[in-house]
Parts: C-alpha cells; structure tokens; sequence
C-alpha cells in the first residue's frame, strides 16, 4: 500500500514477530502466552444459544452480474446503496472468478503456510517496513493478533518488493497473479457501482482508484484451546476504499459489530465478502460506512483467508469528493494526501476506528 520511500522514512517498527504457528504452537509451553491474552475482550456469541425463531441478521447479498446490469434507479442498487449505508459489508455471488481458480488457490495458500519456519523466514518483516511474513511490533507490551499473516503490495507492478512476489513458490506465485488480476478487474467494477449508489462524478472515482495501490493479505488462524482469551483480529475498521475477502477453507470467524452486536458472516460457498473502508467512508462523506469487525478463532479448526485491498493512487487527495458537496452537505472530514494518509494510518496499531476519527471535521 505504499512506496518505498515512505516505508524507509515512516515506519517506526525495530522487530517483528514471526507467528503463532512457528514460534508458539509447535513450542512446548503451559498455557497462552500473556502477548496473546485480551482482558478487555469483548465475549464471543454462544451460536448453540442462537433462537432458531429468532436467528441473527446475516450480511445483504447480491449477484454481481445482475448488479452490473443495474440502472442508475434500480431497486438492486438501492438495495446495495442500503448495505453499504446501515452494514458496510455485502456479499457477492456470481462474480466470474472460476471455482477452479478458488480451489488452487486454497491448495496453494494452504501449502504456503505450511513451508517449514525456514522457508518463511526468507520473507521475514524486514526492520522499518509492513511488507512481508510476521506482525509489526510498534511498542513494548503491545498485544498480538492469533493469527500468522504475509502481507505485501501487488500493485502497482513497479512497487512490488523484489524479495516478496517474485520469490514465492512458483505455483503459488502463478495461482496469485492469475487470482489478483481478476480482482482487480472484479474490485474495480464494485468502486464503480459504489460511485454510482451515491450518484458521484465517475471521473472523480476513476481518477482516485484507477490504477490505484493494491496490496493483499493471506492469514493463517491456529486453533486455540483459550479462544475467547484472545483475536484473530482485534476489533479494527479497514483503511482502505473497499476490502474483498475470500475466506479460503470454510472455517468462520469473522464477525461485524452491529447495532451493539458482534454478528457473525456465514459465507456462502465461493462468494466474496465485500466491506467498506476508511477511505470510502471519507470519500462519500460519511453516506457510506466502515464498519467495526473482529476475527474469532476456532478451538479446533484452523482459519485460512485471502484480503485484497482497494486503496487510491499514491499522488490522489482523499477527501469528501467535490460532486457530494453542498452548502447543506459540508464535508465531514479533512482533505490530505494519500501519503499523509499511509503515514497516519501505518504508524499505528488496528484499533476501532480512531485512524478515521482523527480525520473528521471538528
């Protein structure tokens, strides 16, 4: 999600931690490591408990084609213009990407993390930098996530780490490019339906997003004896336009917070999970919402998801875009560079939604 030269001169990290698989789980230890433990954590939804008459609310979903072929009045795109409005998360059906591609890229992504510790410490986080195998150590006594992540750009092309893409196993490599390059294509169609729920410029959308910065993250949850001590991923708004997720194994645990309420997402077979970020949420001013979700782990099952993250250009201003603004719709929040935007938010730790907070207008 950001240049070099802003990695070099931004990040304050001085380590990494590598990850729960390697350096906790296949070490003999008594119980979870107090990096680990959330005393603060909010509990996790009892499901055997859930009213059948009665069952919890389940994210709006949509076919993409029939979204494609949505007017500008449609009931379809009110109905999207609602989700991302009162949800900001919506599921996709029917969105090209072939089930043969999916299931390769599960045997692939599955393989990967299953390297020996060797392996992947060759993509290590270097020093100073987000990029690469590991989680980013900011502050003494901050807590980890359960989870083991490879992080990296993937576009533009130009900015990808030469010791990250290119150095991956060759079939897993091949299996991502083929897999990134149709969310680029499918992501870039969503932004425009977004831009036209909202009755926005198009050329406003295009010239922010249109070869913008792409990054993805593929995520390793280890079962855990103590889930309900500790996150997968803490609670967090994404700080991206959107986020498409492709939970790859079947196992859930990614749940949003609702009306007060942590909800669980069943996800359908082979369908995306799209959410709203921070700058989304910026951009439409506030029309739009990034909505607070955690991952839970599972005390038994491991947890394999792929994230890619729709973010604009390097050199575009984020901020409420000029077509939404009337004098009785004031921008909301502050205008600044994308750069300034990367250093706010890679500078700190995922935590609710105080990246975008700092940005509102007073």
């Amino acid at each position: 999600m950001v240049s070099s030269h802003v990695t070099n001169n931004v990040f304050t990290s001085s380590h990494s931690f590598l990850g729960v698989l390697d350096e906790v789980i296949n070490k003999p230890q008594k119980g979870i490591p107090e990096m680990f433990i959330r005393s603060d954590k909010e509990p996790l939804i009892d499901l055997s408990m859930n009213d059948k008459t009665n069952p919890l609310p389940t994210i709006p979903i949509f076919d993409f084609q029939t979204l494609l072929c949505a007017g500008d009045n449609s009931t379809e795109l009110h109905k999207l213009f609602s989700a991302c409005k009162d949800w900001g998360f919506f599921q996709v059906v029917n969105h090209g990407v072939s089930s043969e591609l999916l299931e390769k890229l599960k045997f692939e992504i599955q393989n990967f993390f299953k390297l020996p510790i060797e392996e992947k410490t060759k993509y290590k986080i270097k020093p100073g930098d987000v990029q690469g195998y590991g989680t980013v150590i900011r502050s003494e006594g901050q807590k980890l996530d359960w989870g083991d992540r490879f992080f990296m750009v993937t576009n533009p092309v130009e900015m990808r780490k030469p010791h990250l893409f290119p150095q991956l196993p060759s079939s897993l490599r091949d299996t991502l490019e083929t897999y990134l390059s149709e969310l680029k294509k499918l992501g870039m169609a969503i932004l425009g339906i977004l831009g036209k729920g909202i009755k926005m410029n198009m050329k406003e959308m295009e010239e922010i997003f249109d070869e913008g910065n792409q990054s993805m993250r593929m995520t390793y949850y280890p079962p855990c004896l103590q889930p309900e001590l500790v996150d997968g991923i803490n609670p967090h708004s994404d700080g991206s336009g959107i986020t498409i997720l492709n939970q790859i194994n079947g196992v859930g645990g990614l749940e949003i917070k609702k009306d007060g309420v942590w909800i669980p997402v069943t996800f359908l077979p082979d369908a995306f999970v799209i959410n709203i970020g921070d700058i989304m949420e910026i951009i439409s001013n506030g029309v739009y919402s990034s909505i607070l979700h955690r991952v839970t782990v599972n005390k038994e099952k491991e947890r394999v998801s792929i994230g890619m993250f729709f973010n604009p250009k390097f050199g575009a201003e984020i901020g409420p875009v000029k077509s939404l603004i009337t004098s009785e719709n004031p921008p909301l929040f502050k205008t600044l560079s994308m750069e300034d935007y990367y250093k706010s938010f890679f500078s700190r730790n995922l935590d609710g939604k105080t990246n975008l907070e700092r940005l509102r207008v007073n």
